[in-house]
């Protein structure tokens, strides 16, 4: 399970570094802020993730 929250987590951080790569790249303000919301999500998804893991050894 934790498995898959990580790469869940890494997967949220690349679709929102991309998105907001988009959205600077055509000028939309609220698609790279969307970007940078996917990227703080999966940042504190990987938090969480490795708390649990320290927590758990």
């Amino acid at each position: 399970m934790a498995g898959d929250q990580k790469a869940k987590a890494k997967k949220e951080q690349v679709k929102g570094k991309a998105k907001e790569a988009v959205g600077r790249a055509v000028g939309n303000e609220r698609l790279e802020a969307e970007g940078r919301a996917g990227q703080s999500k999966g940042d504190a998804r990987q938090a969480k993730e490795k708390a649990k893991d320290t927590f758990k050894h």
